[in-house]
């Protein structure tokens, strides 16, 4: 019998018998002769009859009961009973209708609750991905030892950290399931995370900051500028990479972060230095696009993964491991031994620490503009001296001394530019 005529055909108490257990996830047999009705199978060899239908708009699918206790004849005739009382608005489906599945109730979530409210929600439905084995499950039918076996495979995959990140994903879902109603209880409550976290401390010496720098001029344009502002700003590799013409104001030397692009959901305002100015006038512009990094015009610039693979070869082999989000900590690190105060750091990092809190939190993110000038301006010359040091580790390229203009200037887009790009002095 081919699949698809396994999947769909008139339905006979002899075709049922004959069915097979599923041999991984369950299937289904959708019936010709009543619309939505369909026979369940699981790899038990467990039937059950369903009903698929549009209550108030919304896809269902209702329970009506085990084959052989409930008949293919007593299923069509139930079937038919409830679709009449729908139609009739006589249905009670609050108590008759099953639990979504998992990728019903994913697809909700996302929709509903992580694309309003989360930045970063596409983040969040590729990781509620991992559970796609139970995506055919009704969401009340799910057991711990289900959620465990797929995060046990994730652990194996070498990925353990990923395996927490999937468990809160997972548990934010079923929460919100049950403030929904779909359920009663969480499978995962109380479940605790696979692997126990150490919150990273890395941060980098100057030699591996210069040697970072030289490696990111080789990669030119946009990356090799996007790093740069990376480590002079301190701030997030999303906001930096995002980052808006229309949110500069050169005039004032300030970058002004708005609250919908910021992790903490705070505006932020960023004091550009000499060196970030000059950074950023350096940049071609792609005509009809707001993007400072981009390499389409349509979208900012994404690869990072790759782009520390190029860089991790400048350095020596014994380097200890590093990510983009280190800059933010060395910044934050390197400004606190030039003696900028701690509230003034927190401030130029937008980090929201509880030194400074409630009215005052809101005041002085304009009060401090002028401290976070200096303490940036403190550190950009910080790191113009690190990497105008003659010997950093694992220089990418042997090259000529750089005279004193030569070492001040940032890099400049050495490569052919696309004919949509328009260079702005």
């Amino acid at each position: 019998m081919s699949y698809d005529t396994l999947m769909k055909q008139t339905l006979t108490t002899k075709s049922i018998d004959a069915l097979k257990p599923a041999e991984a996830q369950r299937y289904e047999v959708r019936d010709i002769k009543t619309p939505g009705l369909h026979l369940r199978v699981s790899s038990t060899g467990a039937k059950i009859f369903c009903l698929s239908i549009r209550v108030d708009g919304q896809r269902r699918r209702i329970k009506i009961g085990p084959y052989p206790i409930v008949s293919l004849a007593d299923a069509r005739r139930r079937a038919t009973e409830i679709a009449r009382d729908i139609e009739l608005g006589m249905f009670g489906h609050k108590q008759d209708a099953t639990a979504p599945t998992l990728m019903e109730a994913i697809s909700l979530f996302i929709d509903r609750y992580a694309k309003p409210n989360t930045k970063d929600w596409k983040g969040t439905r590729s990781i509620l991905g991992k559970f796609a084995s139970l995506g055919d499950t009704p969401i009340d039918e799910i057991r711990r030892k289900d959620v465990v076996a797929v995060l046990d495979g994730i652990v194996e995959s070498g990925t353990p950290t990923r395996a927490n990140r999937a468990l809160a994903a997972f548990k934010k879902l079923m929460n919100w399931c049950i403030n929904r109603g779909d359920i009663e209880t969480s499978p995962v409550a109380s479940l605790r995370p696979p692997k126990r976290e150490i919150a990273r401390d890395r941060v980098l010496e100057g030699a591996e900051i210069a040697t970072l720098w030289k490696a990111a001029d080789v990669e030119g344009f946009p990356f090799a500028q996007f790093v740069h502002m990376l480590i002079l700003t301190g701030q997030r590799r999303g906001e930096v990479a995002a980052m808006r013409w229309s949110e500069i104001d050169f005039d004032d030397a300030i970058w002004t972060l708005p609250a919908h692009r910021s992790k903490n959901g705070r505006l932020h305002i960023v004091p550009l230095t000499d060196t970030m100015v000059k950074i950023l006038e350096s940049l071609p512009r792609f005509i009809g696009s707001d993007f400072v990094f981009t390499t389409t015009g349509v979208t900012p610039i994404s690869g990072f993964g790759r782009l520390k693979e190029r860089l991790d070869d400048a350095l020596p082999d014994d380097t200890k491991d590093w990510r983009f989000h280190d800059f933010r900590r060395t910044a934050s690190t390197g400004m606190a031994k030039l003696g900028v105060l701690p509230h003034v750091i927190d401030a130029v990092t937008n980090h929201k620490s509880g030194i400074v809190s409630g009215v005052a939190a809101t005041y002085n993110r304009y009060s401090y503009l002028e401290e976070k000038r200096e303490a940036l301006e403190r550190w950009g010359k910080h790191v113009v001296g690190l990497i105008n040091q003659p010997r950093h580790v694992g220089t990418p390229h042997a090259q000529e001394p750089a005279s004193d203009q030569e070492k001040m200037t940032p890099t400049q887009p050495s490569l052919a530019l696309p004919e949509n790009h328009v260079k702005v002095h």
